[in-house]
C-alpha cells in the first residue's frame, strides 16, 4: 500500500509531501511508520528535509515503534547526508522528552549500519552516547546499546575501549549487550 501511495506522490513537490505527511500524522488510522516511509521514499522530500521539518514530523512521538522509523528513515539519513547538524542531534539528546533522547541515539544507526547506507562514524556516534551515558530511562538505555553495537563491525577496538573506559557509568544492559556483541557477534551472547 505504501508503495502505491508513493507512486501516486512521485511528482509532488517537497512541500506537498510534507503537507500530506502532516495531515496523515493527525489521523489516528495511519501509523507513523507509514508516514515516515512515505517521506523517505520521496527523493525530493528527503533532499528538502531540515531540522524544522524533522521536528514537525517527530512532534508527538510516544513509543519506540514511532521513534525508531523516524530516526532510521528520516533524521539519521538527513544527518548522515549533512542536512542537519551535529548540534541538532545533541539538542535532542538533552531534551526533557525521553523519545527525543532516544531519537538522538537511534539517529546514529544510519551512520553505521550498512543496510541503512552507513559506512561507520565512530566519532559522531560516541559523542551522542557520551551525552546520554548517565541516562537510565529504559528506552534510552536500549537505544544506547543499539547505537554502540552498530559500531562493532566498523571499529571493534574503539567500541571495546569505550566500554572499558565507561563501564562504571554505562547502564549494565549496555555493557552486557555490547560485550556479548564483541565476543559472539550477537546481542544476547548465545549462539544458536
Amino acid at each position: 500500500m505504501r508503495r502505491a501511495v508513493s507512486w501516486d506522490c512521485r511528482d509532488l513537490r517537497a512541500d506537498d509531501v510534507f503537507g500530506l505527511a502532516d495531515h496523515l500524522l493527525r489521523s489516528p488510522d495511519v501509523p507513523r511508520w507509514f508516514v515516515y516511509e512515505l517521506v523517505s521514499a520521496h527523493p525530493v522530500a528527503m533532499a528538502a528535509l531540515d531540522v524544522a521539518a524533522l521536528e514537525r514530523l517527530g512532534e508527538g512521538m510516544k513509543s519506540w515503534g514511532e521513534v525508531d522509523p523516524f530516526a532510521c528513515f528520516l533524521s539519521g539519513v538527513a544527518w548522515r547526508e549533512g542536512r542537519i547538524a551535529d548540534a541538532d542531534i545533541h539538542r535532542w539528546a538533552a531534551h526533557a522528552d525521553r523519545w527525543w533522547r532516544r531519537a538522538a541515539l537511534v539517529s546514529t544507526v544510519p551512520l553505521n549500519l550498512r543496510s541503512r547506507g552507513g559506512t561507520g562514524d565512530v566519532r559522531r556516534t560516541l559523542r551522542v552516547c557520551d551525552l546520554l551515558r548517565a541516562d537510565r530511562d529504559d528506552m534510552v538505555v536500549k537505544a544506547m546499546s543499539w547505537a554502540v553495537r552498530a559500531l562493532v563491525p566498523h571499529d571493534p577496538g574503539a567500541v571495546r575501549k569505550y566500554i572499558q573506559r565507561y563501564r562504571g557509568e554505562l547502564a549494565p544492559r549496555v555493557v552486557r549487550e555490547v560485550t556479548h556483541k564483541l565476543e559472539t557477534g550477537l546481542k544476547s551472547g548465545a549462539r544458536r
